[in-house]
């Protein structure tokens, strides 16, 4: 899910005003800075001094959780850790096969027979529809962990008509998050954690093209702005939802195949330099099960578990209250014209 993680001025579009463009520049090379200093594997080796170790020493036995995209990368090892601790784990996964040698070694590794599949494309609206549906009737959840994520470099249509990147990342995270919210709302201690990019500092809103249509397509710029919605989505329901403990994160710049295969170039610079799967994962887990994330507000972003500002010094890139309400509004009418 660290397709977060290129470093890249593709994010500029060629027809953008002088202005703009130098804002983009500006965006870009502060991130890009950061990023060297607190993303990499040294970045966290230099957190992680400070963590308190007994915020992970907790047992899950009766817990369930839903997380999407667990066949590899950060998700998987996200759901290890869970089903060590002794928590039910459903696996949300598009790929059968994967899925199935995933929930395998998982299980042989923690000796917890509580590991599911659930296949399910999350590109696909009417899918994430009937699987949340389904889900909410037989089981029980009490923590989502939305982290499947896409990144699709040229502009491609799903077979409902919608832009790829937007469906899995926005439209398929909003779907299966709302759909289950009253489920949540059932249980004690529910929460939802999103992993969102630190690669959406770079990105202000835009609600004008939520599928990218005009000018020059370009993904690793769709995918921070997925991002970008994916936070503030977090932070609406934080504010609409208060049972519920909602937060997002970014998971640094980890060596995932997921970043092998769609940033061959930045893996290649970056691979002595990026983070282990289990480095990326951390926060996420910490987020999803210990005590002392849910002393934290709701509605926060996080980054080596400790919440930090969504927004770059002097980046502009904060979006107006009517422009998130025009991104809700978007989402609604969309998840209603392929709810089953």
């Amino acid at each position: 899910e660290t397709i977060c993680s290129l470093v890249s001025l593709q994010l500029l579009e060629a027809s953008v005003g002088t202005s703009v463009l130098k804002m983009s520049m500006y965006r870009n090379a502060v991130w890009f800075v950061k990023g060297l200093r607190e993303y990499t594997k040294s970045g966290y080796e230099a957190a992680a001094k400070h963590f308190a170790p007994a915020d992970l020493d907790v047992n899950l036995t009766g817990r369930s959780f839903i997380i999407t995209g667990a066949n590899s990368g950060i998700g998987k090892a996200t759901a290890q850790e869970i089903a060590n601790r002794g928590g039910t784990v459903h696996m949300v996964c598009r790929n059968k096969g994967r899925a199935e040698a995933a929930k395998d070694e998982i299980m042989e590794r923690s000796k917890n027979q509580n590991v599911h599949v659930h296949i399910v494309d999350m590109s696909s609206a009417r899918q994430v529809w009937e699987f949340a549906q389904n889900f909410s009737q037989n089981n029980t959840v009490h923590v989502l962990i939305n982290n499947a994520g896409c990144m699709v470099n040229q502009r491609e249509l799903t077979e409902e008509g919608l832009e790829k990147n937007f469906a899995t990342n926005t439209l398929g995270t909003y779907i299966l998050t709302t759909a289950l919210i009253p489920a949540l709302k059932k249980v004690e201690d529910p929460r939802v954690v999103t992993v969102s990019s630190g690669g959406m500092l770079t990105q202000r809103l835009n609600v004008e093209d939520l599928q990218f249509e005009k000018g020059t397509f370009d993904g690793t710029m769709a995918y921070a702005q997925n991002k970008r919605q994916q936070v503030i989505l977090t932070e609406r329901w934080a504010a609409q939802h208060k049972e519920i403990h909602f937060s997002s994160m970014h998971p640094g710049w980890a060596d995932t195949p997921a970043v092998q295969s769609s940033m061959p170039s930045f893996h290649a610079k970056m691979q002595s330099r990026l983070r282990t799967e289990a480095m990326g994962a951390d926060t996420l887990v910490w987020l999803a099960v210990s005590p002392a994330a849910i002393k934290q507000p709701s509605g926060l972003f996080f980054q080596d578990r400790k919440s930090v500002s969504t927004h770059l010094p002097m980046a502009s890139t904060r979006s107006t209250p009517q422009d998130e309400e025009k991104l809700l509004a978007a989402l609604e009418e969309l998840a209603l014209k392929f709810k089953p």
